[in-house]
């Protein structure tokens, strides 16, 4: 499993029909397909790769160096249950090390199940030490 920083080039296309195929993500309706596009790139986004398959992605911001927040993460189902989203987020905390990492999510019962602290309406990204 490879997990690296997302390329334009060779991501685009992979990520926005793995999108398609999720139900209930509609970042690839025409609607909003272009402007998720240049979200990709002007956000921290890495993706998840096995062979020549991209099975994941996260994309975040960085808000000035004060925190980091996940939007969105996705696992193709074939590959869940390999906590590849688990090591998707610590690439966060490996590059932006000063940095507290929070999830926003309406998927709460993932971020429960692998045990990050809620904090208000969010929960927290726990540091791998």
């Amino acid at each position: 499993m490879l997990i690296r920083k997302y390329n334009k080039i060779t991501d685009e296309a992979k990520l926005m029909q793995m999108i398609c195929d999720e139900e209930g993500w509609d970042y690839a309706d025409e609607s909003m397909a272009e402007k998720y596009k240049a979200a990709l790139e002007s956000s921290v986004t890495y993706v998840a790769c096995e062979g020549g398959t991209l099975c994941g992605y996260s994309r975040s911001l960085n808000d000035c160096g004060f925190y980091i927040y996940v939007c969105d993460l996705l696992v193709k189902p074939a590959f869940r249950g390999k906590e590849i989203g688990k090591k998707l987020m610590e690439c966060l905390y490996a590059d932006y090390p000063g940095q507290t990492v929070y999830v926003m999510s309406d998927v709460d019962a993932y971020y429960q199940k692998v045990e990050y602290p809620r904090i208000g309406s969010i929960f927290e990204v726990p540091r791998m030490e």
